[in-house]
């Protein structure tokens, strides 16, 4: 089955000091996503997940967000993790593909091997910040490579995913036969189409969508322009 192609993933995420923190408010979000043409989602969490696939029957992009002394990898950043969310079930993990200094040392090669090793069958997707991570996590053999973290690395502080008509996106899919996921900082149905039409495989939406408090703030930021 192929997961989510040609399509809309709502990212369904609130963290603990956000006010939609709550797996039922997520589960929410989830089916209204759903009933507005979401193909898939993306969540966080053992009990959000949980509670979303209670109320919607579309594939899942899982993820664990956890913090590690040491360490600045918080998605799915090692083998526990990942081993919840084979427990729950979701069709696709996420995992911190970055160069980021990873828990206990452990370099990302290393974490690929373990959790290939432990779940052969299972489906994961390599969260990158750079054209490098992704065509390295490319030959590592992850089954879908994701820009999910363009922007958020020191190493990626300086590029945005929507510079020169997505020329990062484009760089990547031309350069790897890996499904490409386009993800992070994409805010109008405009960039969500012209992604698709570069040849994205498919299109993670989140904040404009299910964070009404950065929706918000982009209004009220205008307006404090013309004062």
């Amino acid at each position: 089955m192929e997961l989510f192609k040609g399509g809309l993933v709502v990212s369904c995420q609130a963290l603990e000091d956000e006010p939609l923190h709550s797996p039922y408010i997520m589960s929410k979000m989830a089916l209204a996503a759903v009933q507005g043409g979401a193909i898939g989602i993306r969540a966080n969490s053992i009990l959000d997940i949980n509670a979303i696939k209670k109320e919607v029957n579309v594939p899942i992009i899982g993820i664990i967000k956890k913090n590690y002394s040491g360490s600045s990898v918080h998605i799915t950043p090692t083998i526990k993790e990942v081993d919840a969310l084979v427990n729950e079930g979701v069709e696709l993990i996420a995992v911190d593909s970055t160069f980021s200094k990873r828990p206990n040392g452990q370099t990302l090669d290393e974490f690929y091997q373990e959790i290939r090793r432990k779940y052969p069958k299972q489906k994961f997707m390599a969260d990158c910040s750079t054209k490098q991570e992704a065509f390295y996590a490319a030959q590592l053999g992850f089954n879908y490579i994701g820009t999910t973290l363009v922007g958020y690395t020191k190493q990626s502080l300086n590029l945005n995913i929507d510079d020169n008509d997505f020329q990062l996106v484009k760089e990547i899919i031309q350069g790897t036969d890996v499904p490409v996921i386009a993800e992070g900082n994409i805010d109008s149905p405009e960039k969500f189409k012209r992604l698709l039409d570069l040849g994205a495989y498919c299109v993670v939406v989140g904040s404009i969508i299910t964070r009404p408090q950065f929706i918000t703030k982009r209004f009220t930021d205008k307006l404090k322009e013309n004062q």
